[in-house]
């Protein structure tokens, strides 16, 4: 008597489709900039330091298999796409961070500045006490 219970039919896949972690590298990697975006915005140190820590560590092994898979040409053009967009939100990151981190330094430059050196300071106080102005210091 025949079996009335479906048979479970597997379409063949190819092996490194079925196993390939690139794209989900590239997805952690793209939501892992998205957290760092948002540290950016929110400037929030200890996360934006938090992240920043987990996008060095996947793209470098992104741009590592994506290296390997370029050279053996099995890199498609939607995965070399994704990882050159990953690769310039990085730049683009970093380029704001350099912004930021310049605005910083100009208004701390200007709420606490350097000590002026010459006739303001302790050392231009004595200088100024020699040299008062006569011909005769001159």
């Amino acid at each position: 008597m025949a079996s009335t219970e479906p048979v479970a039919m597997s379409l063949p896949t190819s092996p490194s489709a079925a196993a390939d972690p690139f794209p989900p590298l590239l997805g952690e990697l793209e939501a892992a900039l998205a957290l760092v975006q948002a540290a950016l915005n929110q400037r929030d140190a200890s996360a934006l330091e938090r992240h920043a820590g987990a996008v060095q560590r996947l793209m470098t092994e992104a741009l590592r298999q994506g290296g390997e898979r370029g050279r053996g040409g099995a890199l498609s053009p939607d995965l070399r796409q994704r990882l050159a967009a990953a690769g310039a939100q990085v730049a683009a990151q970093r380029v704001a961070l350099g912004r930021a981190t310049a605005a910083l330094d100009r208004a701390i430059d200007v709420l606490m500045p350097a000590e002026p050196l010459g006739l303001y300071g302790q050392a231009g106080k004595a200088l100024r006490q020699r040299s008062s102005g006569d011909s005769v210091s001159a």
